[in-house]
């Protein structure tokens, strides 16, 4: 009786064999599957990745293409008749921070450009502000390459005046591209004309 159970067994562990075999092999199949389905995700995350880097590469290039610059002095202009004194027109000249875009400078009230002051009792979110470009331009409202022009913003209306000490803000902001932020303090004697440095 013992024999017969021993050549059951043996008979049994040599059927096994091939059975380990087959398993095996599906196993390893599977790995393989698996390992491709894995592979073609990954790369196609990297490729969309790499769609979307390219992407923002050139959107940050377009910004920068579009973006406008100080150029030179910030100029106040002071009302000296008036007690306190006060100023009452700021002016700025801007150009192309790079060779790019040109920037829609059209005037209030159909401005796409809009200007912000901002000081510690008012916030103008859309002040009126006037263009004329110095230097060589080609007479329309757009800021091209190689043109200056300078802004200039009354502030005489505020409710409450601009006046001697006092910091303000300016932002000039184009539809596309960087704003232009300027801080300033109005110095001790208001002037007629005051390089604000």
């Amino acid at each position: 009786m013992f024999s017969k159970i021993m050549k059951s067994l043996r008979k049994g562990h040599k059927d096994q064999r091939g059975i380990t075999g087959l398993e095996t092999a599906i196993i390893l199949i599977a790995f393989v599957t698996v390992a491709a389905v894995f592979g073609y995700a990954v790369l196609s995350a990297g490729i969309f990745s790499a769609e979307k880097g390219k992407e923002t590469v050139y959107l940050g290039l377009q910004e920068a293409k579009s973006t406008m610059e100080l150029k030179g002095s910030i100029i106040a202009s002071g009302n000296t008749t008036a007690t306190p004194k006060y100023v009452d027109t700021i002016k700025f000249t801007v150009g192309n921070a790079v060779a790019g875009e040109p920037i829609d400078l059209t005037a209030p009230p159909n401005n796409k450009t809009v200007l912000a002051y901002i000081d510690s009792n008012t916030y103008e979110n859309n002040m009126t502000w006037t263009v004329s470009f110095v230097g060589s331009n080609d007479s329309d409202d757009l800021l091209e390459v190689g043109e200056k022009a300078e802004i200039s913003v009354d502030v005489s209306g505020l409710t409450t005046k601009l006046q001697a000490n006092q910091k303000f803000t300016i932002e000039f902001k184009p539809p596309s591209g960087s704003t232009v932020v300027f801080d300033r303090t109005v110095p001790a004697n208001v002037d007629a004309v005051m390089d604000l440095y």
